[in-house]
């Protein structure tokens, strides 16, 4: 019995279906923005999910000379890596004392996985581009990582070196939001930054980058394959947010006008990417490395500092 309603949790609410729904939600709006600073009309608001659906119904295409096993389960990697965090963060946040110890460590090991996926993907295609796609997105990863997890550690020496999701919320409750310190705004900031990398957005949308390497890592892929890449980041543009909200801003309560309030932060988030995606050129990635490497996480720096501090 616990074990079906584990697999239901991972496959509707609040996993999989959930959060694909709120995901091309999310990418319908991004676009929609986009579109209207461009003097564009943009798509409808089915537009998302009738691309994943045309590209279910397209062939897939196997390029030569690619390793044929892991040109086909790379997608399905980062697809798994995302509804696992959202169940896991939906799951803390309606109940704070139903999470584990570490959860929070688990989820940082999981985002991880989407960018994975991409760099075994690319790899996988032999395609001169696609391996150089994956190649930046491995050096991007590797830039990004340091300061993420040096935010992330604000909340968790704030809260008393607590390492569960569900502690770290029920801290926020108690003694009012991370964000409201000086520490924890810093944290954040810096944690939006490494967001908008992880989400493969503009300015940091290297490994994809269409003028360069027509796609990057994913050049190769066509059809179901490459529908699940296009789903993963839209899943990816509901759960990052999400996430930080959790980490700094007290989580989302489905109570009331609790909820609208949660609503609002996931917006205010959602517009903040926008806003960066739309008015910052493409970095090259060496600008990339410099800027996570040197201002991004001495910022972090000084947020774990000032958290250490009580600050």
């Amino acid at each position: 019995m616990k074990m079906a309603v584990s697999v239901l949790q991972f496959l509707i609410f609040p996993g999989f279906l959930f959060t694909a729904a709120i995901g091309l939600l999310a990418s319908w709006i991004d676009r929609k923005v986009t579109a209207r600073v461009q003097y564009r009309v943009g798509p409808p608001w089915y537009q998302p999910l009738a691309d994943i659906v045309k590209l279910l119904g397209k062939e897939t295409l196997m390029p030569a000379g690619s390793s044929q096993l892991l040109f086909f389960t790379a997608p399905l990697i980062g697809l798994a890596g995302v509804t696992l965090v959202s169940m896991i963060l939906w799951l803390s946040n309606l109940d704070p004392a139903g999470g584990f110890i570490g959860d929070i460590i688990v989820v940082l090991y999981l985002l991880t996985l989407p960018a994975l996926s991409l760099i075994l993907g690319g790899f996988a295609s032999n395609n001169s581009y696609a391996s150089l796609g994956a190649s930046r997105e491995m050096k991007l990863v590797l830039s990004y990582e340091l300061p993420f997890i040096l935010a992330l550690a604000v909340p968790i020496i704030k809260s008393g070196g607590i390492l569960t999701i569900g502690g770290i919320l029920n801290y926020q409750a108690a003694n009012g939001i991370v964000v409201g310190s000086f520490s924890g705004s810093i944290a954040l900031i810096v944690a939006i930054l490494c967001m908008q990398a992880k989400l493969g957005l503009v300015p940091f949308d290297v490994s994809e980058a269409e003028t360069e390497l027509m796609g990057g890592p994913i050049i190769e892929y066509s059809g179901g394959p490459l529908a699940v890449f296009k789903l993963t980041k839209a899943m990816l543009l509901f759960t990052m947010p999400m996430f930080l909200i959790v980490a700094f801003m007290g989580g989302i309560s489905v109570s009331g006008l609790s909820l609208l309030w949660g609503i609002l932060k996931y917006v205010a988030l959602l517009v903040v990417i926008v806003l960066i995606r739309n008015t910052n050129p493409r970095l090259r990635i060496d600008q990339a490395l410099r800027f996570f490497w040197g201002r991004v996480t001495v910022l972090a720096v000084i947020g774990v500092v000032l958290a250490l501090f009580g600050l």
